[in-house]
Formats: structure tokens, sequence, C-alpha cells
């Protein structure tokens, strides 16, 4: 007789904090047991969706095209009648890279792509070098803190608003929209956030309108001036590819060099060896990337036919979230894929995911991830946490992981 053992993680929520402070061993759970799971998601989602958990299958899917980014590419008539509802205020964001498949997706993100290939980004690397050593400065004088607020945050937040042609009065602003848009957990707060949606999309048009009349030489010129060459871009689809761009721009940075840090911190052997060799940043980085994933999961897919995965079938419409964190630890790809260390050789990690939704700001985020990293420790060899590993608190979230705050000394 088999004693069926009951799963325990049945009844996870794989967006609460206690559970973005240590996802690996569920992670782990499902590489072995179930690597195609379903779980119930709360809102926004409020359905379930499946996880896919293994390294082989979540490079595979994020690959094939039998899934659609697009959910009227991928659910049933019926499946779309049971959409939660939409405010008017977010509908008009719905059309992001994020969310279309090719031939729009290919259409847009061909316009941003010329802002972010590497030559360009190398350009930068003086104003991000700039920039982290004056929040070092004010560090220094006050001799401790908040990693996130003072540090990781500002140094891509500062970048992508200069690229995009945000005025740097305006940058903060930016910051508590982007907040305000990600923190949406219940339709309370999906409502609280609308009047700053609506402030957020009436700031963007009036920048619009001003770029159209006086062109500058930055990112939202570039767009304004393919929406008037035509077919290129909507108006709304303006609005979406610049709120993307914002969020996606320096939300995972900030996750890279904040949770990043902390890492180097509870592994001071690891941190020791780059401070010795400050040479290492490079691959410290790429390991970094791979052991915290400051992207969870891929955003969301929906099966566009009944897809059959390690033995699992996902039916047309049904939901999938590629497991990043899940495939960065896989142990058919990487040897002790729990420890941390920073000359890992191969790291084939798949934090910027990979196929035609590949993170286009994948040089962007390396180049601010090492120097914010190499300048921070190099310049504060005694830095350290300001509380216990296990009292710093995390973002909840679906795609994200992140700390809402890092205290340190310096």
């Amino acid at each position: 007789m088999t004693v069926m053992t009951a799963n325990p993680y049945e009844n996870i929520d794989i967006t609460s904090r206690s559970f973005k402070a240590d996802p690996f061993p569920f992670y782990a759970y499902l590489r072995a047991e179930a690597p195609v799971f379903k779980v119930n998601v709360p809102y926004p989602l409020k359905r379930p969706v499946w996880v896919i958990s293994r390294y082989d299958d979540v490079l595979a899917a994020l690959k094939d095209e039998r899934f659609a980014k697009d959910k009227q590419n991928g659910m049933t008539p019926e499946q779309l009648g049971k959409q939660p509802y939409t405010p008017a205020a977010f509908k008009a964001l719905e059309r992001t890279m994020l969310d279309l498949d090719a031939p729009d997706h290919t259409r847009l993100r061909g316009l941003v792509h010329k802002a972010f290939t590497p030559r360009l980004i190398e350009q930068m690397r003086e104003r991000i070098d700039r920039i982290s050593n004056e929040l070092l400065d004010e560090m220094e004088r006050k001799g401790e803190a908040n990693l996130i607020r003072d540090y990781a945050l500002p140094i891509p937040l500062t970048i992508i608003a200069e690229i995009l042609g945000i005025p740097k009065e305006d940058t903060h602003k930016f910051h508590g929209w982007a907040a305000k848009l990600l923190a949406i957990q219940s339709p309370i707060s999906a409502l609280l956030a609308t009047p700053s949606l609506l402030i957020f999309m009436r700031y963007l048009r009036k920048l619009f309108k001003e770029r159209r009349a006086e062109p500058q030489d930055d990112l939202i010129t570039a767009l304004v001036q393919a929406e008037e060459a035509g077919d290129k871009l909507s108006e709304n689809e303006l609005l979406a590819m610049v709120v993307i761009l914002l969020i996606a721009g320096h939300e995972t940075t900030v996750n890279l060099i904040g949770t990043g840090t902390m890492e180097l911190l509870r592994h001071p052997e690891q941190l020791a060896r780059l401070q010795e060799n400050p040479a290492l940043i490079k691959p410290a980085v790429e390991e970094l990337l791979r052991y915290v994933t400051p992207i969870e999961t891929a955003t969301e897919r929906y099966a566009r036919e009944d897809i059959t995965i390690a033995g699992t079938t996902i039916t047309k419409g049904e939901m999938v979230f590629a497991a990043l964190a899940s495939a960065n630890r896989d142990e058919n790809v990487f040897s002790n894929p729990d420890i941390l260390d920073i000359t890992r050789d191969p790291n084939r990690h798949l934090s910027f995911g990979q196929g035609a939704h590949y993170c286009v700001g994948a040089p962007l985020a390396r180049l601010e991830g090492s120097i914010a990293i190499h300048n921070l420790v190099q310049r504060f060899p005694n830095l350290r946490l300001a509380t216990s590993a296990e009292q710093l608190v995390w973002r909840k979230g679906m795609t994200l992981r992140g700390l809402e705050a890092l205290p340190v000394k310096v």
C-alpha cells in the first residue's frame, strides 16, 4: 500500500513577505517533486497559476511561442470574460512590451533597443560613478544609512530618468508613483493608487506635448517622434512604454544592489575576496544576479494550446510563471547552487530572461550594479548590517524580490 504524503506547500502564498524572505526551499521541493505546480495567487490575479521550476523547462518556456504574453492570444472568449475588472485608469497601461507578442512586441522593442546598446550604456559609466560617489560621501558623513533609500534606489532611478529625459526636479515624484503601482495588492490599494496614477499620466501627457514642441536629446523625444511618424506608436503605447521603462529601469537594479549587498554581508569570506581583488566585480555581479535573482519569476504567460511539461498538462488559456529564482538554483545545472561563489564559472543564470523578451536593459543593470557594489565595498571596508538579517522586511508582490529597507553602518 502506497502512503501519499501531503504536499507541505499546498496553501502557500508566493506573494507574502515571509515567502520572499526565503523562497528557495519551496523551489527545491518543486524541482524534486512537482516541477510544474499550481498555486493560488491572491489579488490582483485572484486565480491559480502554474509555476515551472526546473532550469531546462524554464528556459524552454521563455522561448516557446506556444506561450503568449498577450492574454488575448492565449485565452478563450469565455476565459477572457471572467477576467478581473480593470479600472479605466489602468487600461491605458495594458499594452506594454511585457504584455505583447510579435509583431507588436517586435515593433515596440525596436523603438527602445537603440537607447540600450552596450556602446551607449558604456558612455554612462562616468555619470553612474559620480552619482555613486556623491551618495557614498553622504553616507560617510552620517556613518549609517538605509542602503535601499539612500543608495540602491537613487542610482538607477536617476539614470533611467535622465535617459528618458525627466527633469531632475521631478525624479523623486517618479519613484513615488512607481512605488504606488508596485504596491497594489488588493482592490483597496488599487483604488488608493488610482489618483496617483492619473496624476502620473497627466504629467507624462504634458511632458509629451512639451517634447513635441521642443525636442530634446532624450528617449521620450525619440518615442514621441516615433508616434508622430504614424503607426509606430499610439498615445497609450507611448504612456505604457514610459511607465514600464521607468519601473523596469530601476526597480530590478535596486534589488540587485540592495539584496546583493545583504548577501555579501552575510557571506563575509566572499566580501573579503571581492575587497582584496576588485577585478572580481564582473563575475561577482553575475553570481549575485543568480543567487538573489532580483526578478523572481518572469512575468505571466498564457498557454495558446494544451502544453505538456514534465508530465503535467497546462490547458489552453491557463497562466504560467517561469520561476527564474528556481532555475538559478537548479542542481542539474549549477554545482553547489545554494553556495554564493563570486568566482563561479560558467554561470548560465536566467536572471534577465531569455528569448524574445530578454531584458532590454540588461547592459545598464550590469553596469549600474557593478559600479554601485564595487564603490560601496571598496570605500567602506567595515560595512556591516545595523540589524539582524532575520529582522529585515521583504516587499510583498508577485514577480520582484527585494527588501523594503537595509539599515547599515559604515
